[in-house]
C-alpha cells in the first residue's frame, strides 16, 4: 500500500513538473515558457511565458536568442479596426511588482527561420536579455495546445 501511494505521489510530482516550470534570475521569475507545435513546413514560430519582477525598480526584456531559429524578435499584437496586426518592439518593461505576459494575440517572441520544426513533447532553449537582470537561458515546451487548456493548469 505504501509503495503504490509513494509510486502515485512521484508520478503525480512528475506529471505537474512536465508543464511547470520556472527560472529565476535576479528579480525576475519567469514562468513556463512554452511554444505550440506546428506542421513540419512552419518556418515561423512563437514562444510565449510570464516575467514576474519581485524587484522596486522595472527592468526591461531587451530581446532573446536560439539555435532553433535563425532570428528572434519581439512582437505585440495591434487592433487597427477590424483588422489585427503583428508589430516589432525595441523592448518590454517589466514594472516593479508587477508582470508582463507573452501569450497568443499580445505581446510574444517571433521565431524566424525555423531550423526544425516544432513538435510537441520536444524543448529547445531560449535565452533572454534582460537590461538589468542579464541574460538567463530557459527551457521552452512545445505543446499541442496553449498551457491554460491544460487540465489542472
Amino acid at each position: 500500500m505504501l509503495i503504490r501511494l509513494l509510486a502515485s505521489s512521484l508520478l503525480a510530482f512528475a506529471c505537474s513538473n512536465s508543464f511547470a516550470h520556472e527560472y529565476t534570475i535576479g528579480e525576475l521569475q519567469i514562468a513556463h515558457p512554452w511554444s505550440r507545435a506546428l506542421p513540419p513546413n512552419a518556418v515561423t514560430g512563437a514562444a510565449y511565458f510570464v516575467v514576474h519582477n519581485q524587484g522596486k525598480t522595472e527592468d526591461r526584456l531587451l530581446g532573446a536568442q536560439t539555435s532553433r531559429a535563425t532570428k528572434t524578435e519581439i512582437h505585440t499584437m495591434l487592433q487597427l479596426g477590424e483588422v489585427m496586426k503583428m508589430q516589432k518592439l525595441d523592448s518590454v518593461g517589466i514594472p516593479a511588482g508587477g508582470e508582463a505576459k507573452f501569450a497568443p494575440g499580445g505581446n510574444h517572441l517571433m521565431l524566424f527561420g525555423l531550423q526544425k520544426p516544432l513538435v510537441a513533447g520536444e524543448r529547445f532553449p531560449l535565452t533572454l536579455e534582460f537590461e538589468k537582470a542579464g541574460k538567463v537561458e530557459v527551457e521552452v515546451v512545445i505543446e499541442d495546445t496553449a498551457p491554460d487548456q491544460h487540465a489542472g493548469h
